[in-house]
């Protein structure tokens, strides 16, 4: 049944229908997709998402889930929502507004900038509703949304959106109401005018009304907006008190933001990422267009966009402003490789042994698809390395198994022919999602953390399709693998099965887990580097299909993710926290706080780790800054007193390696025929790691390559070039440096140079 709501509101009862995927006709279980299928229908036992959506008539399946903004949807109401730099809730008397920076404060261990439950700093309402039953979405861009309240004879829409300190409003059957939380004092403008300018705490405000508008109050509190015969009004957020701030917000004030949207271009010639943030606005009065927009740490330090002479505080640090219709962002792609090169200090005969040990796990019963997943992970970067060690038996037999497994997980009947309740997909046709079972961690019931799970199968695919890019064609089993990046990353506005990169949040750079965000701290992300495992493994999929559309997608993804990681979950520069925290990483991202904490527990090893794992050739980001990975491990072992690692011991060792290879391999060395891998992890990759970052040193990120496969090392003079070539033709690769190298067909080249200058 759809959700209760107005009775002036047609509710969204036909989305079933509406969204349904032409290959499957009303009645079919499952529904084909090349050699394999998913369910249509839910499977034996299987749970869903609730069938209540909270949006209005015009919104139709597929859904956005796992954004800051969600919350509306899965609630009568909402949670707090951050879109930074302020806070917003829809409650039963409006849309409270909050600015969480003049409230941040912090420990050692936590970042707290959430909203609260007091009623500071205002609430914008209206005129004749006393309370609303409901908030619905009526409308979404790239960053911005729109929420109804009341009715669409009598109501308001309200509109917000990332980075923006503005609050527009567009009003039915009554005008605009603002409620305070205390007596705001009036510092600009007149009561009898349209605008104003107060101070609430120690907190600014314009409030905006139209043209030939009034303000009034009876007690101090309530303001009262007589509209002036038009239905529109603006609520700021002013980064500071004064006139001069005053009047540039009245300049854009009703340039209303009516649409957003990110554009990506990734540049092979010069190795970069650059990201157009595009607004389009609507003026309700005068001729003014363009905005006014915060941009994060990880915006304004690579963008060269003409910042204002204004900033605000938040959790993620300084939000410095600009005005315009766009803006832009540039960043270097560091690359990838499919696979660790083999150095001349790998043993062959040990990992040989090592392989075998690790793959004599056999895979049994389908498992969730987290656990399922990393166990598919860990096959791929063992087959990997067995290419590279050139043991071919064990190459093909690990690419076989991954095959099979993923064709059994890609089809969603048994031998028979009858629908499985394990090791299959469900297409959810209400919310628009592809769902996995068995599931886990509540990517069935809340949508969560598809991009984690479903990033290892990806990574795997990848594997196999590295070695047979046939396997992926349309009438095998290329379908269904797009289907599974579709519901993690579709980035196509206008699909008619899934929304608009699921969990990826375009402004904030980064993921997030939650497909609901029905938390008092809104969304959160904890393991950034299984985000960052999915991303590499759409751009490794995308090169071997030649499919540039596919990889320069994952190549956006990974680029801006791993800016946001090194802002915000690492903060490499060390400016954007407050001094009061004093750990060096953090565990988890939420929209109102950050905590050196995780979900699972309060060791310090899995604190830090679950930021790492897991490690494989895609994972050589992490020490692209060497200096903050010793930061970050000597806080570890601190806290450890010593190398004295009770869980994860093989992660910390790879990591580790990032700066000091040699130490690493020490700790290794005494514990390698005891320790036990992580569970994604295997004594191969552990060996393989750090065998190959002793021979060849530190990640160098001053050298970029013209390539999207490769990678730059660094030791003591001398520097070292790995490329991979996926084509069938061979390749010459062209390093900043001015190095080139020659990669011939499906393989690696790795060459070193002494005496390089930067």
């Amino acid at each position: 049944m759809c959700t209760p709501g107005l009775a002036a509101l047609v509710l969204w009862c036909a989305v079933g229908a509406a969204a349904q995927p032409s290959a499957s006709p009303p009645g079919q279980s499952v529904v084909s997709v090349g050699a394999g299928s998913y369910a249509a229908v839910l499977p034996r036992g299987a749970r869903q998402p609730q069938d209540s959506i909270y949006c209005t008539e015009r919104l139709r399946a597929p859904m956005p889930t796992n954004q800051w903004w969600s919350s509306v949807l899965w609630m009568p109401l909402s949670e707090a929502q951050y879109p930074h730099p302020l806070a917003v809730r829809a409650e039963k008397s409006g849309l409270r507004v909050f600015y969480p920076g003049a409230h941040i404060s912090a420990s050692a261990k936590s970042i707290m900038a959430s909203m609260g439950g007091g009623r500071d700093d205002l609430t914008l309402t209206h005129s004749a509703e006393e309370a609303f039953a409901e908030a619905r979405v009526h409308g979404f861009s790239d960053w911005f949304v729109t929420v109804r309240f009341g009715s669409q004879e009598r109501g308001m829409d309200v509109s917000y959106g990332h980075g923006s300190p503005l609050v527009y409003a567009l009003y039915r059957g009554g005008t605009a109401k603002i409620v305070f939380g205390r007596p705001p004092e009036i510092w600009a403008g007149k009561l009898d005018g349209p605008a104003l300018a107060v101070t609430v705490g120690n907190k600014h405000y314009g409030l905006f009304g139209p043209r030939g508008s009034a303000w009034s109050t009876d007690d101090g509190r309530t303001f009262l907006n007589s509209g002036g015969g038009k239905a529109y009004l603006s609520v700021a957020l002013l980064p500071e008190r004064s006139p001069a701030v005053f009047e540039l917000f009245a300049r854009y004030a009703h340039s209303h933001v009516t649409g957003t949207q990110v554009q990506w271009r990734y540049n092979p010639s010069e190795g970069t990422v650059t990201t157009e943030f595009l607004y389009a606005t609507l003026p309700h009065e005068g001729q003014q267009t363009g905005t006014l927009f915060a941009l994060y740490p990880h915006q304004w330090r690579y963008s060269d966009v003409k910042l204002l002479p204004y900033q605000y505080t938040s959790v993620r640090g300084a939000m410095k402003l600009a005005a315009g219709t766009s803006f832009a962002t540039r960043m270097t792609f560091p690359g990838v490789l499919p696979a660790l090169p083999a150095t001349a200090n790998w043993q062959g005969a040990t990992v040989d042994r090592y392989l075998e040990e690790d793959s004599a796990e056999q895979p049994g019963a389908p498992r969730d698809t987290y656990w399922e997943g990393k166990w598919l992970g860990k096959q791929a970067t063992l087959a990997a390395l067995a290419q590279q060690n050139g043991n071919r038996a064990m190459h093909e037999k690990l690419l076989r198994r991954i095959r099979q497994r993923l064709e059994q997980w890609f089809t969603a009947t048994d031998a028979q022919g009858a629908l499985k309740s394990a090791g299959l997909f469900y297409y959810n046709n209400r919310w628009g999602a592809l769902i996995g079972y068995p599931a886990a961690y509540g990517s069935d019931v809340e949508l969560n953390d598809h991009h984690f799970h479903y990033g290892y199968f990806l990574r795997a695919a990848a594997e196999v399709v590295r070695e047979d890019p046939t396997w992926a064609q349309p009438q095998r089993w290329g379908g269904m693998l797009r289907t599974v990046i579709a519901d993690v990353a579709c980035p196509e506005r206008d699909n008619k099965q899934f929304p608009f990169l699921r969990t990826f949040d375009v402004y904030a750079g980064h993921s997030w887990a939650s497909g609901h965000a029905r938390f008092a701290d809104g969304n959160n992300q904890e393991s950034s580097s299984e985000a960052m495992n999915a991303w590499c493994a759409l751009i490794l999929v995308g090169e071997a299909l030649g499919d540039v559309q596919l990889r320069d997608l994952g190549i956006y993804l990974f680029t801006t993710e791993l800016a946001a990681i090194n802002e915000y979950w690492f903060d490499v520069s060390g400016q954007n926290r407050p001094k009061a925290f004093t750990e060096p990483a953090v565990g988890i991202i939420w929209g109102g706080k950050a905590d050196y904490a995780t979900w699972f527990s309060s060791r310090p090893e899995a604190i830090h780790g679950i930021n790492w794992l897991p490690f494989h050739s895609g994972s050589l980001y992490l020490g692209l800054y060497p200096e903050y990975v010793r930061r970050n491990y000597a806080a570890l072992l601190a806290k450890k007193g010593g190398p004295k690692w009770e869980q994860w011991a093989d992660l910390i060792w790879m990591y580790r390696a990032l700066d000091d290879p040699q130490d690493a391999l020490s700790q290794f060395n005494a514990q390698k025929d005891s320790f036990r891998p992580e569970a994604g992890n295997s004594k191969t990759n552990t060996y393989c790691w750090l065998h190959t970052l002793a021979a060849l040193g530190q990640v160098d990120r001053s050298v970029w390559a013209d390539h999207p496969l490769y990678a730059v090392f660094r030791k003591g003079n001398t520097r070292t070039y790995v490329a991979f070539n996926m084509r069938a033709t061979p390749l010459t690769v062209r390093f900043s440096d001015g190095v080139a190298v020659t990669v011939q067909p499906r393989s690696l080249a790795i060459t070193s140079k002494n005496g390089g200058s930067d």
